[in-house]
């Protein structure tokens, strides 16, 4: 009799320590790079292209593509192209895309089919979840007003207006409650204007995406450690916003976790305040030890996280000194804000699967993991400025991310009758609750096993 429960886990992870390969997926290749140096963006691209075997090119399913002379076609930009060039991009191919009519486009740049197997545990069948569901997602949206994605513009550019106005008081008077007032106003818009932003970092190029530079941060690193890694692989081992707070917090199930990561909310209190300015720090200091990645990650924008400093001077009534440090309070309690917002949003729940967590079947839909990972928030759904600035409606932002979040409130009807259907498991829960079981997940250490009812 094939083992269970926790004596299964317990062979799996052996297994999986001596093999390097993931826990859940024992198929899959540990992923290269990951728990080497400091980790980066650039870093995790070229892990992933090390392991994906698309041969310099690009990969869907199992097919290579040559999509170079396409790049400055791309309808999405060509940004989206150079970042995976090299890699697989079945998953971000699969959910970037609506319209059937791109697989004909597709297949004019063919190649050949590729030599390895995906290293990849998830499926796109036709007859599965995620693909039923875009079927019916294609023609919801026919319905949909046309309106629709204008009020998410308006929240977006209110709240950049909002700390341009804060931020300038903020240097400018010199009665210390009117500091102090606006000093929190232009934090929280800060952190809600990148959080905004990010409705417009998954979407082709636009003007608005930039905003998300405000923090010192670089929507482009973003692209592709919230679009391309979280995103297409969430609480896997080839999550980025996993991995990368590791070894200081754990958010995957491990026996062998140190005794410190039980005290994880306290690091978090520590480093999130100082999160953007790390991000900065990092690039900067791997600019002058790794070879070419002065021309592989640096672009113009990343200098527009500086302007708010000089905006500040601008109207200020102090020093260029003080006024950089009323700026450094700012930048700090907005990134305190926005990564409080993030790590309690929509993945850290004991229920939700981890990788390590005891599955049936070594392959799965991929629209079926994307809701098994994810969880809803009652109180912040339903509301456009909360969804826009708490990263709610986080399920279908998930299985659609190029989609106006202004727009996924209609597609619940035809999502929930497919998740009824399929039995996906949809969860929902409170924001006071999920901000508690994120605190438990740090400190778990065994993962889910099976129970009859799965």
């Amino acid at each position: 009799m094939a083992p269970k429960g926790a004596e299964y886990l317990e062979i799996a992870h052996q297994r999986a320590v001596e093999k390097k390969t993931h826990v859940s997926f024992p198929q899959l290749k540990y992923p290269s790079l990951r728990d080497e140096g400091l980790k980066d963006p650039v870093q995790w691209l070229t892990g992933k292209a090390m392991d994906d075997g698309a041969e310099g090119l690009w990969r869907v399913h199992d097919g290579i593509y040559d999509l170079n002379e396409f790049m400055h076609k791309h309808p999405g930009g060509e940004e989206w192209l150079d970042l995976t060039k090299g890699t697989d991009i079945t998953e971000a191919y699969e959910s970037h895309h609506l319209s059937p009519s791109v697989d004909k486009i597709l297949q004019k740049f063919y190649v050949r089919p590729a030599k390895t197997p995906r290293n990849s545990p998830f499926t796109f069948k036709e007859d599965g979840f995620y693909r039923s569901l875009k079927r019916s997602v294609v023609e919801e949206l026919k319905s949909v007003p046309k309106s629709a994605g204008s009020n998410t513009e308006k929240i977006i550019d209110g709240l950049f207006i909002t700390f341009l106005v804060s931020s300038a008081i903020t240097a400018w008077a010199e009665n210390y409650w009117v500091v102090m007032v606006s000093y929190l106003i232009a934090s929280l818009s800060m952190a809600w204007v990148m959080v905004a932003a990010h409705n417009f970092i998954h979407r082709k190029t636009n003007w608005r995406m930039y905003l998300f530079n405000i923090g010192l941060w670089s929507y482009r690193d973003f692209r592709i450690s919230h679009a391309l890694s979280h995103h297409l692989y969430p609480n896997t081992l080839m999550d980025l916003e996993i991995s990368g707070f590791e070894p200081i917090v754990f958010w995957l199930p491990r026996r062998d976790t140190p005794v410190y990561g039980h005290f994880a909310i306290v690091f978090e209190v520590i480093l999130f305040p100082f999160g953007c300015i790390l991000n900065f720090l990092k690039k900067l200091f791997l600019n002058f030890t790794r070879k070419d990645f002065f021309t592989r990650h640096y672009r113009w924008h990343d200098a527009l996280g500086l302007l708010p400093i000089f905006w500040m001077y601008i109207f200020s009534s102090h020093s260029f000194i003080n006024t950089f440090i009323l700026w450094l309070w700012i930048n700090c309690t907005g990134s305190f804000i926005f990564f409080t917002i993030g790590s309690n949003a929509a993945h850290h729940h004991p229920d939700l699967f981890h990788d390590g967590d005891e599955l049936r079947e070594q392959t799965r839909d991929w629209g079926i993991h994307e809701v098994d990972a994810v969880i809803d928030r009652t109180d912040i759904n339903g509301n456009l400025f909360k969804v826009m600035t708490f990263f709610g409606d986080h399920t279908l932002h998930h299985l659609f991310p190029t989609l106006d979040h202004e727009k996924l409130p209609y597609l619940y009807p035809t999502f929930l009758a497919h998740v009824a259907k399929y039995k996906a498991k949809f969860r929902l829960t409170k924001q006071l609750n999920l901000f508690i079981q994120q605190i438990k997940v740090t400190m778990k250490r065994e993962p889910n096993t099976l129970s009859e009812d799965d």
